[in-house]
């Protein structure tokens, strides 16, 4: 049987695409080459975050999405059942600590354009952040507190969705690789995979760091490109972090276009006990080798927040690959070139945040219903991308190419 919809990729944006797709009476397939929620997913913290974000389009998604989050996290539980392992939402609540006076006046700067957006951004005093974050380092000389930021646990997340995507009719194929495409009359009409043709009305491609190399496969082209980022555990311990912290330069770091390595202090709990540290973010392509000065890097940063931590042992670390964008918006909506191709993807380190409202918005553009926030900005064929598309006017092909 012919889908309606086929979606390349089991992430956590897949899985909102689909369930929003299979939930509005599409026939929707997934596909992953490895198992769901495996990788980029598998790699992140979870973060459902505002802090991060100054006014304009991104942000207007994000809190979409938040909104969405906390009605997702109720929806998933009665539609799962208590046998089905919980998403973890937690409004715990964001954190921006500096160090020094001009960090100071960048963040009030920052936290100012943001309420003008609409974001709860309150600042504090060194002696009110301690009062939320009593361990905080003596050095810091004040802060801002965005209570809208929250967590998931981000495969447990995914998965829900998948699940409740298949509760709807969609079905989910894992260890089956795209490599090519079903054309009639120059429009998609499916994949070829490993494992035998997939005709569909329609493909989205949901494969977030490896979503230009699909999109090669079949045809068309994106300028995504893999950003690594490294994690540190620590060990189980009673919870002494009650919030996402991060220093002042983690913002900078997001909204750089540099490959260079970049580091900056994020820690949080989470309800398993242990403490995440990051946060790293280079352009190496697909290498996956950890780097101990890098780790050493992350270490210094959180300690020179949370100084308790340098007593505190490191039971693990992880890396992963996000999906960057060169203008840091993901790609949403139909290929301008290539008909019967749509993508969903490019959303960086804030995939999993944004993953509600990209699935709804998604969903609207297939299905010709109203979306709820302009899809424009989002647009595959946006003047940012245009200009670095192969055989653009004045453009450096080598470098545009992800």
């Amino acid at each position: 049987m012919t889908a309606d919809v086929v979606i390349v990729g089991a992430g956590i944006v897949g899985a909102a695409c689909a369930r929003s797709l299979a939930r509005a009476g599409a026939r929707v397939t997934v596909l992953d080459r490895g198992a769901a929620a495996s990788a980029t997913s598998a790699h992140g913290e979870g973060n459902l975050l505002v802090s991060d974000k100054g006014p304009g389009a991104e942000l207007e998604l994000a809190r979409v999405s938040l909104r969405r989050w906390a009605e997702l996290a109720g929806e998933l539980a009665d539609e799962l059942g208590p046998r089905f392992p919980s998403v973890e939402h937690e409004a715990k609540g964001g954190l921006v600590v500096v160090t020094s006076g001009d960090g100071l006046d960048g963040l009030r700067t920052f936290a100012s354009a943001q309420r003008a957006a609409g974001v709860e951004a309150v600042e504090l005093t060194p002696g009110q952040a301690r009062e939320l974050e009593p361990d905080l380092a003596p050095g810091v000389v004040g802060a801002v507190h965005y209570p809208q930021d929250a967590q998931v646990q981000p495969v447990a997340a995914a998965e829900a969705l998948l699940a409740s995507a298949r509760r709807a009719g969609a079905v989910v194929r894992t260890g089956v690789e795209v490599t090519g495409p079903l054309l009639d009359g120059g429009r998609l009409t499916g994949v070829t995979t490993t494992q035998g043709d997939v005709p569909a009305g329609d493909v989205v491609v949901a494969a977030g760091p490896w979503s230009g190399d699909v999109a090669r496969r079949l045809g068309s082209w994106l300028p995504v490109r893999p950003r690594r980022g490294m994690v540190l555990v620590t060990t189980p311990m009673r919870q002494r972090i009650r919030h996402k912290v991060y220093d002042g330069d983690y913002f900078a770091a997001t909204q750089s276009a540099g490959a260079e390595l970049q580091t900056s202090a994020v820690v949080e709990s989470t309800q398993g006990g242990t403490v995440l540290i990051g946060s790293s973010r280079e352009q190496v392509g697909f290498d996956d080798r950890l780097r101990a000065d890098v780790l050493a890097q992350m270490a210094r940063r959180a300690v020179a927040v949370f100084p308790f931590l340098a007593r505190t042992g490191v039971m693990r670390t992880y890396l992963g690959f996000r999906p960057y964008m060169p203008d840091h918006l993901p790609v949403i909506g139909a290929d301008p070139a290539l008909a019967g191709l749509w993508f969903a993807t490019g959303h960086e380190g804030a995939g999993v945040g944004l993953a509600p409202a990209t699935g709804d918005l998604l969903a609207a553009a297939l299905l010709g219903s109203a979306p709820a926030v302009d899809p424009r900005p989002y647009a595959a064929g946006r003047p940012a991308l245009d200009a670095l598309r192969p055989g653009a006017p004045e453009n450096d092909h080598e470098g545009a190419r992800p």
